[in-house]
């Protein structure tokens, strides 16, 4: 695809300066360098500003939130890179109570609600990267997935899996490193593949329990180990809907901290039309032509939703209905 990287959380150039994250002078320098700053987390949700939140609210690194705050999943800042040559860092603090804020929407399916940290200037707030990741600029997009990935990384990988003792984060943020044992550990993502499925003018589309009624989106799935892409679409789609799919091609990826996910969009052909679901796979699948994604997506259909925006689905959907898929 031309415009594969429009994706939201598509690469925006950010210079991630790997080369650096082992030199603790060179991190020390980043850190103490006047133009420096830090994206706040808590409990997954990014620290935004502005009237749309459509901004990263970046604090500076002297701010007490990074200095001497709360705590959280990070033992130190986190080095994500340069954006314009200034560093930027990333720090958890989950450990913040939040007493007498509503929090009862917190790791929601559709998470509305916002979190002032009195600690923080009026109109920062903690929001839901999912509700705010179409309104944020390339990098500031970029700077968020990251961020939460890496946190969301750490957060699940505090012991060496190599001998269970306690491990301790080394390299910027960027590895956990095991005093017992000597073990070394990076981030993981895991592929996913996501198939826009079609025959003819129509294209497959499914449903999980849990979702907004009404709602559907491409069927998607793990890629297994020792897999293929485009083994993993055939297989996914087949055990999903029960349709054989024939040729595959990929189009497009996108990261996806949610918590940690590569997902690559491909596009494949179907050989059958009939559907039989797994149950236990998902809740619906269904074929929808274009006229009526078409409706979908201007929110005139009576009773379908299409996925969600910003979402790697919604964007394969939308240059499926604009012919830009090449």
């Amino acid at each position: 695809m031309k415009n594969a990287e429009h994706v939201t959380f598509g690469g925006s150039g950010l210079d991630r300066a790997a080369h650096i994250r082992a030199d603790a002078d060179e991190i020390a320098l980043a850190r103490a360098n006047p133009e420096a700053r830090c994206i706040l987390l808590w409990r997954g949700k990014l620290l935004v500003q502005g009237e749309a939140l459509d901004r990263l609210g970046f604090i500076p690194m002297t701010h007490q939130l990074v200095n001497n705050g709360p705590g959280g999943i990070t033992e130190e800042p986190i080095f994500l890179g340069l954006s314009d040559d200034a560093p930027v860092f990333a720090v958890d603090i989950s450990n913040w109570a939040a007493y007498d804020l509503d929090i009862s929407q917190v790791g929601g399916f559709f998470d509305r609600s916002e979190q002032q940290h009195p600690g923080l200037p009026n109109g920062f707030v903690f929001a839901e990267l999912r509700r705010i990741m179409t309104r944020l600029s390339p990098r500031d997009a970029e700077l968020a997935a990251s961020a939460k990935a890496v946190i969301g990384w750490h957060e699940t990988h505090r012991f060496c899996a190599r001998c269970g003792a306690a491990s301790e984060m080394t390299q910027a943020g960027w590895q956990r490193s095991c005093p017992s044992c000597g073990g070394h550990h990076f981030p993981r993502t895991d592929p996913v593949v996501i198939m826009l499925i079609t025959h003819g003018e129509t294209v497959l589309v499914g449903r999980s329990p849990g979702w907004p009624e009404g709602m559907y989106s491409l069927l998607a799935g793990f890629v297994e180990p020792g897999e293929t892409l485009e083994a993993a679409v055939r297989r996914e789609v087949m055990e999903e809907a029960g349709v054989p799919v024939g040729r595959v091609s990929y189009l497009s990826s996108q990261p996806w901290p949610f918590p940690a996910s590569l997902m690559f969009g491909c596009a494949g052909e179907a050989l059958s039309k009939e559907i039989k679901i797994d149950p236990v796979e998902i809740e619906d699948a269904m074929w929808v032509s274009k006229s009526e994604m078409m409706q979908a997506f201007a929110g005139e259909h009576p009773n379908l939703l299409p996925a969600r925006k910003g979402a790697i689905a919604h964007f394969l959907l939308q240059n499926w209905l604009a012919d830009t898929l090449d």
